[in-house]
């Protein structure tokens, strides 16, 4: 009884460590390569990360009009777009914070991410309202573009306060600079 028990666990946690590994990532091998040219370089790795994601948004767009999608291909890929794109997202998200976290000025990165959320808001609230016409398209949706859409207003906010919080620490430090320049002159 043990090892039956035994070789069902281990067959349960070896399917799942199977499936695990075979999740798709959401960018592509020559994106993975731009953003590891650009590790160290805040400003051009989160351009990359809207590039990506508006990209996604785009692909979005195609594919709803794209007559020559069979609504059960159309279905996967919209679940798919829309899935790569919050990923990508949220990465742009916490390569934020990372560089944030390091003290990296970000006062020049953050205001195209900034930008980039309410284009990102906006579309996505355009594509749901154009949803909302097919009551069962809408619902097929509706969990990953609540997904998509909460974590670019909960994340736009945050970028808004961290410029803010950026500004003001920033501005100090360059003040206190200024000062000790001026002063020991």
């Amino acid at each position: 009884m043990i090892k039956l028990a035994l070789s069902v666990f281990l067959l349960t946690a070896s399917a799942l460590s199977c499936a695990a590994q075979h999740r798709r990532d959401p960018l592509s091998e020559l994106e993975i390569d731009q953003l590891r040219d650009a590790a160290q370089e805040p400003e051009a790795r989160l351009k990359l990360y809207i590039a990506f994601a508006r990209a996604r948004l785009e692909k979005l767009q195609q594919i709803r009009s794209d007559p020559k999608i069979s609504d059960t291909d159309k279905d996967k890929q919209i679940r798919a777009a829309l899935q790569d794109f919050t990923e990508i997202y949220d990465e742009l998200d916490e390569n934020v914070d990372t560089f944030a976290d390091r003290g990296d000025d970000l006062r020049k990165a953050l205001k195209p991410v900034i930008e980039a959320d309410t284009e990102f808001g906006s579309k996505l609230r355009a594509f749901k309202l154009a949803l909302e016409s097919s009551r069962d398209e809408a619902e097929k949706y509706d969990f990953l573009l609540g997904t998509a859409m909460e974590a670019v207003d909960s994340a736009a906010k945050d970028h808004r306060d961290l410029l803010a919080e950026q500004d003001a620490k920033f501005k100090n430090k360059k003040n206190k600079a200024h000062k000790e320049t001026a002063g020991g002159g």
